[in-house]
């Protein structure tokens, strides 16, 4: 259809339009359902805030301090008012300006999409609700940016105070959400009424938290039509698989790649469909692939420790890969916590003289932590006291439910309210969306692995200052020499891109930085068919910060592959013919560990 043929999107009838259509008997009727079902709502976001997210900790003896925070900000405000006074007075000039603003039509475009729909700027009384809730947050942050409390404090309050702005947003609010308004008028009151029951089956299957179902699952199944891409389980330990996969070019280049996922997350992030997995297209480019699939934690690996993932992890994987390809080094990949581990162990082995991994690729990965962004509020020493309790309520583990839950209030606009929106004001079901399905599909982590993580990754940065222990050594990355790729993603809330800058920067050898747009899943895994997103280069020398670095590179519109393939292909060797996978008896790819759902895993949970 020719661009002149399409229709302009039309724009939604206004609330009060609505309204003056209805039959005055029908409308009695409908504004009474509509007051239960704001109660109701009003319930249900009590329960939401009191029974999930970090805010519900203040419902729950306040084990992250958020109490505690806030009372460092007022008493600091109470000592130094400057702040207080110069917030306060900034908010009173918000409102007159509002006063005057209001006898004129609003025509700006709205830069926050949860206030894009018209009745926003037509209608006065929402369109003072809007800027009102603007004002009030913007004051509310501001005293807890201002504050000259400690420095955690401070930092723990900034985090709550956002947290507790975004739930407060008019559009989570049946009685303040024009589109939720308009749903319940045009579908007589069943938009909600079906929305209430999707929430209620959702806290009563989570156990009164918020585990909304953001996917249909239901068409998805591991193996069939996701993480499809042919190969064989070359290996196999209690820790994790093998992957080997198949050969579609005659020749190999002969250093096969070597990828370690995170085990916060399932592999097949890397192989969600054909025409977006990054493991066919480096099959395709002539690289002879492996990929470790680790076990979720269960009753088997509940106790094992960072030695155990380096040893039957990173050391047993190159052993394997070398073996099963016939070759004497290997280029390795690192995601995210992956990538931790990996740059801990190539200290390792750099300390012992293992010249195995040729070079090192990082994707959104950190291993200096001095600025660790929002999940900071998660690992300092009143928060690790909270999770300790986790685990030890869980048999032993960090429940992968719980990690996905803390990464979906990192986001919680994106990942919690618009859901509640959609779904439970809206009465939508959701659809099926396979990305949405794999971060769903989560894994546990040993409680020791992910206790120390948070310590000394986290809250002391010792692998950055050369004093991790690693399988008996005291490990430093500056003994890596070498070559390092380090990727990082302009919009990731989990590795802030200028906390995955200083990681390239630990390292003993040359470091080349890439910077993507998108986050932490879209800004790695970005085919380059989909004509998506950008990255930026540079070769100027990475001694200043990221924001130094970014005034010196060059964006280049689309995937950041092709970049990352100039700079590994020289280092994969030269063609040789393809190494097929041997049948060693463990079955075909993706695995047996990757099938492994938490509800199959049994845990003595307390």
């Amino acid at each position: 259809m020719t661009a002149k043929n399409t229709p302009p999107p039309s724009t939604p009838e206004s609330l009060a339009t609505l309204l003056q259509q209805q039959d005055p008997r029908k409308l009695q009727v409908l504004l009474t359902t509509l007051a239960l079902a704001n109660t109701e709502s009003l319930s249900l976001l009590n329960d939401v805030m009191a029974g999930s997210g970090p805010i519900s900790t203040m419902f729950k003896g306040d084990e992250l301090g958020t109490v505690e925070a806030f009372q460092a900000v007022a008493k600091s405000h109470l000592l130094n008012p400057t702040h207080l006074i110069n917030a306060n007075m900034k908010m009173m000039l918000g409102y007159v300006k509002l006063m005057q603003e209001m006898a004129t039509p609003a025509n700006e475009q709205d830069p926050d999409r949860r206030f894009s729909d018209p009745e926003w700027k037509a209608n006065p009384g929402f369109r003072m609700m809007r800027k009102a809730y603007d004002l009030n947050a913007e004051w509310f942050k501001t005293l807890a940016e201002t504050s000259n409390a400690p420095d955690e404090l401070r930092r723990r309050a900034k985090f709550f105070t956002q947290q507790l702005t975004d739930t407060l947003s008019p559009t989570n609010f049946l009685g303040s959400n024009p589109v939720a308004l308009r749903a319940f008028i045009e579908s007589g009151g069943e938009s909600v009424l079906n929305g209430i029951r999707m929430a209620r089956d959702d806290i009563r299957r989570a156990g009164g938290k918020l585990q909304i179902k953001q996917s249909d699952e239901s068409p998805f199944k591991v193996g069939e039509n996701i993480a499809t891409a042919p190969g064989k389980v070359v290996f196999r330990n209690d820790l994790m698989e093998l992957i080997q996969y198949a050969p579609t070019q005659k020749k190999t280049y002969a250093r096969p790649l070597l990828i370690f996922p995170p085990w916060i997350n399932k592999f097949y992030v890397l192989d969600m469909r054909k025409e977006n997995s990054m493991i066919r297209w480096l099959v395709d480019k002539g690289l002879t692939v492996f990929v470790v699939s680790w076990r979720s934690a269960d009753t088997v690996t509940k106790d094992y420790t960072w030695d155990d993932y380096a040893e039957q992890g990173i050391y047993a994987a190159v052993d394997a890969a070398l073996e099963a390809s016939n070759a004497k080094k290997v280029n390795a990949v690192g995601y995210c916590i992956g990538g931790t581990l990996l740059s801990g162990t190539l200290s390792h082995m750099a300390k012992s003289g293992d010249k195995r991994i040729n070079s090192a690729t990082f994707f959104a990965s950190q291993s200096d932590f001095e600025i660790e962004g929002d999940l900071h509020v998660f690992t300092d020493k009143k928060a690790r006291k909270h999770i300790s309790g986790i685990i030890e309520k869980n048999g032993g583990v960090m429940p992968g439910k719980q990690m996905e839950e803390t990464f979906n209030w990192l986001r919680p606009i994106d990942l919690v309210w618009r859901y509640v929106i959609d779904q439970y004001m809206l009465g939508k079901p959701p659809k099926p969306f396979d990305l949405l399905y794999w971060n769903a599909d989560q894994t546990n982590i040993p409680g020791p692995v992910h206790k120390k993580y948070l310590k000394d990754m986290y809250a002391k940065n010792k692998l950055a200052r050369g004093k991790f222990k690693l399988m008996g050594e005291t490990v430093d990355p500056k003994d890596v020499k070498i070559p390092v790729l380090v990727q990082a993603a302009r919009d990731d809330h989990i590795c802030p891109y200028a906390s995955v800058f200083r990681t390239a920067q630990v390292f003993g050898g040359k470091s080349k930085f890439v910077l993507t747009g998108s986050g932490h899943i879209a800004g790695v895994v970005n085919h380059p068919d989909s004509n998506k997103y950008q990255h930026w280069v540079s070769d100027a020398d990475m001694d200043g910060d990221a924001d130094d670095w970014i005034k010196t590179a060059t964006e280049i519109p689309g995937s950041w592959w092709p970049t990352w393939w100039d700079w590994l292909k020289p280092k994969s060797g030269k063609l040789r013919d393809a190494v097929t996978p041997k049948d060693v008896g463990l079955g075909d790819a993706p695995g047996a560990y990757v099938k492994v759902r938490l509800e199959d895993i049994k845990l003595p949970i307390k």
